[in-house]
């Protein structure tokens, strides 16, 4: 299907939603949340999803087969920051699951032995110089994160990054890249394309969504669709939350394109509508 904006062709935007809302007990909400539910700000700490978010999300857990939230932070925050617990959280781009009832995430088995490995190769980056160039340190467990949104040079901060990224590169790690951000992950393991696979695994769902806005959701857009390729999924839609900031891809890659969370969170307005 061709994208559509928020605010385009009326007929391809309702097909798109007919399909998801034709039979809600097989069909699958999946969402990203910084930048998607919840607006971009300065600091991840000061990041909120609206109100109106989480009791949509909560009243379609109560239709639909499926509502997830997928997101680069710990399983545990992303929870919290949303506020529904009846709902499927992956954390740290796949790396831990948190389902309806559990009080712990489970990890990857990715993870055995390379818990620690970011942790550690952080922790011998000079403290200093990051802070002087802006670089913020955000401990995610098995990820670590560095970010540079609102540095003082933005420009200088992100080239260091890159170098950083090169030396995590070389020491066994593999760096992801973010809004402003760059994350080092351990190789092998975790991926929001791993994640939608997982949380898609529960028999009886043969359609599915998922909203992202940044690179990492790429993936998971990719995967909605290799899925419907191989004949486990009929109806795959992928949804572009777009921004000045964001990658061109986001656009290129959607069949639907929405102007920013608040476009999106019209869509599962529309979505209670079945």
């Amino acid at each position: 299907m061709s994208p559509v904006s928020g605010s385009g062709n009326g007929d391809a935007r309702a097909a798109l939603l007919e399909a998801l809302r034709a039979d809600p007990s097989r069909t699958a909400i999946l969402t990203d949340i910084d930048g998607t539910l919840a607006p971009i700000v300065g600091r991840p700490e000061q990041a909120a999803v609206p109100e109106r978010a989480s009791q949509l999300l909560a009243r379609l857990s109560e239709t639909y087969a499926l509502v997830g939230c997928v997101s680069g932070r710990r399983a545990t925050e992303a929870r919290r920051l949303v506020g529904v617990g009846g709902i499927s959280y992956a954390g740290n781009h796949g790396l831990e699951l948190l389902l309806p009832g559990d009080e712990e995430p489970r990890l990857d088995p990715s993870l055995e032995g390379q818990e620690t490995s970011a942790t550690e190769f952080l922790a011998g980056l000079d403290e200093g110089e990051l802070d002087r160039l802006g670089l913020r340190a955000e401990d995610k467990g098995p990820i670590q994160a560095l970010h540079w949104r609102g540095a003082g040079d933005e420009r200088a901060a992100e080239a260091r990054a890159h170098e950083i990224a090169a030396d995590a590169g070389r020491a066994g790690l593999e760096p992801h890249w973010g809004r402003k951000v760059l994350e080092v992950r351990p190789i092998g393991g975790g991926g929001k394309d791993t994640a939608v696979a997982a949380l898609l695994a529960a028999d009886g769902v043969s359609a599915a969504t998922y909203a992202g806005d940044d690179r990492t959701d790429l993936d998971a857009f990719r995967r909605l669709r290799d899925l419907r390729d191989r004949g486990e999924l009929e109806t795959a839609i992928c949804v572009g939350v777009t921004s000045p900031e964001g990658p061109a891809e986001i656009a290129e890659e959607s069949d639907l394109r929405v102007d920013g969370p608040e476009g999106w969170i019209a869509i599962l307005e529309s979505l209670l509508a079945a």
